[in-house]
């Protein structure tokens, strides 16, 4: 099934439950209601708006579907700007406005030319309104100076005690319908549905996807003569009908939209996910599991409960037994979308069962564990993506990095490389090896290993002393000549921050120069006595014992490549980690603050 075919499908489903706007219809922001008297005058002016918070905010109304503007005149059905509705707009100098008359009479002519023949009360209040109304009038209404300030949608509503609004009448929707139907394109078979219909020469705009225009991007559009062929233009090139187009870009709108349960954001992607299924509890069972495996909550009662379904699900026990309100051959919709220029990118699409995307999201926290733990709950994949960026910000993550492993981990295949390029990268530049970025390095190389089948040692989740895998037996070494610096004295500069990044890259060069400080350190944690004594004797047995496993200095690697330095990183951050555990009588590892032996 095409993306289109899905987001069609979803929307039927939505539509059916009164969670979407019917057909020509559209969620738009409205601030203010005009109420209007049987004979056209205005009656009050009343506020849509949300107050509850720290500052108003516009109500989410279904209005007949806005139309796309560039720098042209065009106006909406029975709702649109002050400057369309009422004929005025803010000038340029802040706090002033100035009469819009181009934009009131496009207004006004779109009315007079559908709404001419309606015998419907409120239609025809409507126009009586449009016919007198004196937009110097404007300083008049109530709320005037809120609407413009805001730059506010209006509706209209006959002042008849009913709270329907002019739109949402049974004649003025069946008006809108016949304006949809006459105003397609040319009759032709659709690419979504299989059937024929008007064509739609521009699809609704799609908006909600971060770094993309506030107004709306497409998926489908064609604006070039190069993207055209056989004299077809625009949407003429990829047909899909108008009732198509409107449904998979409502049903986008709907899970883009704020606060929605089924959106995401992981890097520079904005990622939705939908399940199929006729039971709406079961859709949002299936719908809730994959928003708490692919981004666990703060909470730390709740991620300790998604700690535990993503063990079990590792462990290979059922779905059906781990989350029972959930059944595995649920259908299931992932979608990712980029922002480019005026149009969206498809990051990736992939569509499988709950139960398939549940086990390799679980293989992928597999792929992950390292010991001892790094993190209080399981990482979201959006966690993992700050370890890339500059200052872990977010608009510094490498672009389209974060759609390929979110694609690697739904289909179980192996971690981009552009990821360990980034996290070693990283740790090179700001010498934090932390214990996410150790786990990613680990995650990369264990997937690598058993989908690839790459040559070299297994990577350990806990600390391996027996390993002989040099490059991590170098790093566990350097985190020795490391922790027996910083045990000795606070230095400015240390021994991590000014060698971390050739001793992982060129170590023939360098191991033989940490050797000769780390002696000078060894000798001054002996003579220092007390605790820096015992310090000193647990780290010489550490570089005693790693130091047997290496081959001589003259023999050490001259450089180690990008997995190796990956490994040099894990086996750092396992050593270092010991040095702050001990085990208690039962054998177990104990995590101690530092400074504390």
């Amino acid at each position: 099934m095409t993306i289109l075919q899905a987001l069609a499908g979803h929307y039927d489903r939505l539509a059916s439950r009164g969670d979407a706007p019917p057909y020509g219809f559209s969620n738009e922001k409205i601030s203010f209601a005009i109420l209007l008297s049987s004979d056209g005058s205005v009656v009050d002016v009343q506020s849509l708006q949300d107050m509850s918070g720290k500052k108003p905010l516009p109500g989410i109304w279904a209005v007949p579907r806005p139309v796309k503007r560039t720098s042209g005149v065009a106006s909406n059905f029975l709702w649109d700007k002050t400057a369309y509705a009422l004929g005025v707009k803010v000038d340029v100098a802040p706090g002033t406005s100035v009469l819009a008359e181009r934009e009131f009479a496009a207004f006004k002519a779109l009315h007079e030319a559908l709404l001419a023949d309606s015998e419907d009360e409120g239609l025809s209040a409507f126009l009586a309104f449009l016919r007198t109304w004196q937009p110097t009038d404007y300083g008049t209404l109530r709320h005037a100076e809120d609407m413009l300030a805001a730059n506010a949608n209006l509706v209209f509503r006959l002042d008849d005690g009913e709270l329907q609004f002019l739109h949402d009448r049974g004649a003025a929707r069946t008006v809108w319908a016949n304006h949809l139907d006459k105003g397609g394109g040319s009759e032709g078979l659709c690419l979504v549905t299989g059937g024929r219909g008007p064509v739609a020469r521009l699809h609704p705009a799609v908006k909600g996807v971060r770094g993309a225009q506030s107004s709306g991007a497409s998926i489908v559009s064609f604006n070039l003569d190069a993207f055209e062929s056989f004299d077809k233009l625009q949407g003429a090139n990829a047909p899909v009908s108008e009732r198509a187009a409107f449904a998979y870009t409502t049903a986008l709108n709907v899970l883009l939209a704020p606060g929605s349960r089924q959106r995401i954001q992981i890097g520079d992607t904005t990622t939705v996910f939908w399940a199929e299924a006729r039971d709406p509890d079961q859709s949002a069972a299936a719908e809730d599991l994959f928003s708490v495996l692919v981004a666990p909550p703060t909470d730390e009662e709740e991620a300790a409960t998604v700690r535990n379904k993503l063990q079990a699900i590792a462990d290979g026990r059922p779905l059906a037994e781990v989350a029972p309100e959930v059944r595995e051959d649920t259908r299931f919709y992932v979608l990712g979308l980029a922002p480019n220029a005026a149009r969206l990118s498809i990051r990736f699409w992939h569509a499988e069962t709950i139960g398939t995307f549940a086990e390799r999201i679980a293989q992928h926290w597999r792929d992950l564990q390292l010991k001892p733990t790094p993190w209080a709950s399981s990482p979201p994949v959006w966690r993992l993506l700050y370890e890339t960026a500059t200052q872990r910000k977010a608009e510094n993550i490498p672009p389209m990095i974060g759609g390929a492993l979110m694609r690697s981990i739904l289909t179980g295949t192996p971690y981009p490389r552009a990821l360990l390029a980034a996290v070693v990268a990283r740790v090179r530049a700001d010498k934090d090896v932390n214990g996410v970025r150790a786990a990613i390095c680990k995650a990369i190389i264990a997937r690598n290993r058993r989908i690839l089948g790459t040559a070299g040692e297994g990577v350990p989740v806990a600390l391996q002393e027996n390993s002989n895998d040099t490059a991590y037996n170098l790093g566990r070494l350097f985190a020795a000549y490391a922790h027996a610096e910083r045990s000795l004295a606070e230095r400015n500069a240390t021994l991590r921050d000014k060698y971390a990044g050739a001793a992982s890259a060129t170590p023939l060069r360098v191991f033989p120069v940490l050797m000769r400080g780390y002696e000078h350190n060894r000798a001054g944690l002996a003579k220092a006595g007390g605790k820096k004594a015992g310090t000193g004797v647990r780290v010489e047995q550490a570089v005693g014992q790693i130091v047997g496993l290496l081959p001589g200095t003259g023999d050490l690697p001259v450089s180690l490549t990008l997995e190796q330095q990956a490994r040099f990183f894990i086996g750092f951050y396992h050593q270092e980690r010991s040095f702050f555990t001990r085990r208690d009588h039962g054998g177990e590892p104990e995590q101690l603050t530092e400074g504390e032996e």
